[in-house]
């Protein structure tokens, strides 16, 4: 699809690609961290994306999956054997399988959490918040065949690797791009720190900036197309 043919149907719905904000909104909120969840935006035997407006405070014992956990609003407040961490509106952190937390939550919380099944933990053993300031290393760009116009710079740090490897959350950047659309084996889990970026389809084309959220699910994706630079940070599931 060519960028001409993509004016006259900006906006229009793009089937692998959820606005996250736009399906939390409406949240019932809830005292229970796993079955106060909203009906999942996205759910597989491998990952589970759904939204939890926590309210009041609560316990959990021995996670059954490592937990990528974004607010959208309000502020929580973790606990886990002495591990404190605070997430303010905007910010994220993974909670490793098996960890047994107690959590506190401001009025007007929102959440969405990435949920993937494992055995044990990974990386860490306790809550990581994502550094979003952390420095970047060079990563792989997309394949050439896939990418119209220039090859760009693309770089990545990683705060949390599943023991499978499957599932990965971090932050990255890029210089513009144009990628065609490809079938995605993966879903990602996407809050964009900088920049902004068009989704585009057979059907249409969506556009999200520096401060949206977006989940992109498997299936027959979707083209990539980006002007400026994006920082984003992520949570990814990919089959081994």
């Amino acid at each position: 699809m060519t960028a001409k043919a993509l004016k006259g149907l900006v906006g229009a719905p793009v089937g692998a690609v959820v606005d996250l904000r736009a399906y939390a909104a409406g949240t019932t909120p809830a005292d229970d961290w796993i079955g106060g969840r909203a009906v999942p935006a996205f759910t597989d035997a491998a990952a589970t994306v759904a939204a939890l407006a926590p309210r009041g405070e609560g316990r959990v014992d021995g996670l059954l999956a490592d937990e990528f956990v974004l607010a959208l609003d309000g502020g929580l407040e973790i606990d886990s054997d002495g591990d404190r961490l605070s997430l303010r509106a905007g910010m994220s952190a993974v909670l490793p399988v098996g960890t047994s937390f107690t959590w506190r939550a401001a009025e007007g919380t929102l959440l969405v959490i990435a949920s993937c099944p494992a055995a044990q933990p990974g990386t860490a053993e306790t809550p990581v918040t994502i550094d979003q300031a952390a420095p970047l290393s060079p990563s792989n760009p997309p394949l050439a065949e896939l990418l119209v116009g220039p090859t760009p710079s693309c770089r990545n740090h990683s705060d949390y690797w599943s023991a499978s490897r499957e599932f990965v959350c971090g932050t990255w950047d890029s210089t513009p791009y144009h990628r065609r659309q490809m079938p995605y084996r993966h879903i990602e889990l996407m809050h964009l720190l900088e920049g902004s970026v068009t989704f585009a389809d057979a059907g249409g084309s969506v556009t999200f900036s520096a401060g949206d959220v977006c989940l992109v699910i498997r299936g027959d994706g979707c083209a990539w197309i980006s002007e400026t630079h994006v920082k984003k940070v992520y949570a990814t599931q990919r089959p081994a």
